[in-house]
């Protein structure tokens, strides 16, 4: 008899998460409150995805905005 073993489509949740992963207050009250309609696999899968991007772009978006880009925004507004 052959047996497969597959891995789980998304990874399980943990209680003690290293490093970047590790959870603010407001990640665990977020989380907490949406664990009554949801499966602990999607919250985990949620969690790990908006922290990446966060990673990804948290330093982007402190960046500050182009002077021609306000430029054209104000134009825009004055039209």
């Amino acid at each position: 008899m052959v047996t497969h073993s597959f891995p789980a489509s998304r990874p399980e949740p943990l209680e003690h998460l290293p490093g970047w992963l590790s959870m603010s207050a407001r990640d665990e009250k977020s989380v907490t409150a949406k664990k009554k309609s949801r499966k602990k696999g999607d919250d985990a899968f949620e969690l790990w995805l908006r922290r990446g991007l966060h990673q990804l772009f948290d330093d982007v978006t402190k960046e500050p905005v182009p002077e021609e880009l306000l430029r054209i925004i104000e134009a825009d507004k004055d039209s």
